[in-house]
């Protein structure tokens, strides 16, 4: 499993350098936005997306669970009378629009992940580069990784970082965790991973990576609300509308590629223990692009890039099919 946060938590990038947008172009190309046309930018963060959509002549609502962005970008919305920002999660965003009379929209954009500003400021918690408060709390509400940490059983801590950290030795760190109780700042929690595995400071990898990833993953439910994001991106997207979604690792490319896929009527053959449906759901997106990365030019620029996957599609006039999972 590869991430965003491997690459600039060990200190490949400066924490110091700016959010830069990854895959920028040819996310706005999958999304070919024109003058009229309404767009969801569905994770805000520094604005970069939504200035490229706004350029392009689009109406934009963002939308961000992280309050510092939200206010961050609130000068921006008053000088852009196409730009409405809403502060929430984008799984949220079918009501959102509604209740903002926005719907359908032409296209909706996603950039998963941990956001640069969120891992340069120690005191959000994101990164073990500085000490801080052990937090990671995008929206900046409900319990933090310290709560999960400090309360949580061994078992439950195991399966998080096994499943979401890829941790091998995730019942070793877990009973550590639990000996070392309680954690209340992020070089604690490094140095009880650390510990556990036998890191050498010399190593090139930092195994406290996984963990942190596995963590902030858990805390603020990620995939679920990824999973739900991506079905509320179909229910609010018009027939020919866009979709363009961006992620950072493996658990969160397979769950776009399976989503577009089932979407897109595929259906994986049938066996002598599970014959295929004889009726098919109609296809709701079609176009589906392959998976796209980072040319030479842009990971020069900006290494984040090197674990981005975009993968793009568009939505048919089917209708929406309700109360299916998203799966990963």
């Amino acid at each position: 499993m590869t991430d965003d946060v491997t690459d600039r938590v060990t200190g490949d990038v400066s924490r110091q350098s700016p959010h830069i947008p990854v895959l920028l172009d040819e996310a706005i190309a999958a999304l070919a936005p024109a003058p009229g046309e309404r767009h969801v930018d569905a994770t805000f963060g520094a604005g970069g997306y939504t200035r490229a959509l706004l350029a392009a002549g689009a109406e934009v609502i963002a939308f961000d669970r992280d309050p510092d962005a939200i206010a961050a970008g609130r000068a921006l919305e008053a000088a852009e009378s196409r730009l409405t920002l809403i502060a929430g999660d984008f799984s949220t965003m079918e009501q959102a629009l509604a209740e903002h009379g926005k719907l359908p929209v032409d296209g909706v954009t996603m950039d998963i992940g941990v956001s640069s500003m969120q891992l340069d400021q120690a005191a959000r918690g994101f990164s073990f580069q500085a000490d801080g408060p052990l937090d990671m709390r995008m929206s900046q509400d409900g319990p933090s990784a310290a709560d999960f940490l400090n309360t949580a059983d061994e078992e439950e801590i195991a399966n998080v970082l096994y499943r979401y950290g890829d941790e091998p030795k995730s019942r070793r760190v877990a009973r550590a965790v639990v000996a070392a109780r309680p954690l209340t700042t992020t070089a604690q929690f490094a140095t009880v991973v650390r510990r556990a595995l036998g890191h050498r400071p010399h190593e090139k990898k930092d195994p406290a990576t996984r963990a942190f990833q596995a963590v902030r993953i858990h805390v603020n439910r990620e995939l679920d609300e990824l999973a739900d994001g991506l079905a509320a991106a179909e229910r609010v997207l018009a027939p020919g509308g866009r979709l363009a979604v961006v992620s950072f690792h493996s658990l969160e490319d397979r769950m776009v590629k399976r989503f577009l896929r089932e979407r897109g009527g595929a259906a994986p053959a049938g066996s002598r223990h599970l014959p295929m449906a004889a009726s098919p759901l109609p296809a709701a997106f079609d176009n589906l692009s392959r998976a796209i990365r980072a040319g030479e030019a842009e990971l020069a620029a900006n290494p984040r890039a090197r674990s981005a996957t975009l993968r793009a599609a568009r939505r048919t006039a089917a209708s929406v099919q309700r109360g299916g999972d998203v799966s990963w």
